[in-house]
């Protein structure tokens, strides 16, 4: 569902040439859509099978999708491959890449810009969640502090950078959530807690499972940089990630969509102490 009404709100792989293509092929290359489903889950806390928030959580899947592209290009992180396919400027090119971000976030504004289920004024608060989650206090200040990691300090700087490079997507979701549905002050609180707390598991399970995969590749997904895995060790690691997956489901409905999803992002935990 996520994916079809991602498809309906690009233009035709044809308009505009190899940018309109490339959109698409960012776009809608196989990916998990935890953002959009977050988005659409959150808002079943109180509303179940509810899916006014589809469009909501689908700009918070262009936003990330062109943040990738951006993340992968030579003078970021220089990643040849994003979703099982060549990156977007391996694909088409730099120049094609960086206006496909751009693309992207525009149509992200767009489309919430243009939900004519709810008012006005949720709208132009959709429009100021969307801008905070991709200025200095959100993706773009935390792909600069992943660029520049000697400016940060221990385990908070990571956790910063965690939150501003993952965790305010999360948020996000959840805050997009709560404006469709006019979600209370105190359970837009609770969803904010849940968010936060799964964006720092999120970022460490994705940490154990890039040790793995060197162990097995030899190849270092995020060579150079730290984390909490390389500055407390896989125990101590594995106790914060517990931690964290215990805080976000801490506020939830035990038996909801909502923790029901947010257990299943975790479920391959188990399995992972003897793999790294």
């Amino acid at each position: 569902m996520v994916d079809r009404r991602l498809a309906a709100l690009l233009p035709e792989a044809h308009v505009a040439g190899d940018l309109g293509a490339a959109l698409r092929y960012s776009l809608l290359a196989p990916a998990k859509r935890i953002r959009p489903l977050l988005t659409i889950l959150a808002a079943w806390e109180r509303h179940p099978n509810d899916l006014a928030a589809l469009d909501a959580g689908c700009a918070l899947e262009m936003v990330h999708t062109a943040s990738l592209i951006l993340d992968d290009m030579p003078a970021m992180d220089d990643t040849p491959e994003r979703r099982g396919q060549a990156a977007t400027h391996v694909r088409y090119g730099e120049d094609v890449a960086m206006l496909s971000a751009i693309a992207l976030m525009n149509q992200a504004y767009a489309t919430v810009a243009g939900m004519d289920c709810i008012d006005a004024e949720a709208r132009c608060a959709l429009v100021g969640i969307l801008a905070r989650a991709i200025g200095l206090r959100g993706l773009a200040g935390g792909q600069y502090a992943d660029l520049r990691p000697n400016e940060r300090h221990g385990a908070s700087g990571i956790t910063e950078t965690t939150h501003l490079k993952t965790g305010v997507l999360f948020v996000a979701a959840v805050e997009m959530a709560a404006v469709v549905h006019g979600i209370d002050r105190d359970g837009s609180e609770r969803l904010r807690r849940c968010a936060t707390e799964l964006g720092q598991a999120f970022q460490i399970l994705d940490d154990l499972i890039d040790s793995r995969s060197f162990l097995a590749s030899g190849r270092q997904e995020d060579d150079g940089k730290s984390t909490l895995l390389s500055l407390l060790g896989q125990d101590a690691t594995h106790r914060q990630l517990q931690s964290h997956m215990d805080g976000a489901l801490r506020d939830l409905q035990p038996d909801g969509a909502l923790a029901g999803f947010v257990r299943s992002i975790f479920a391959s935990v188990a399995r992972l102490p003897e793999a790294v």
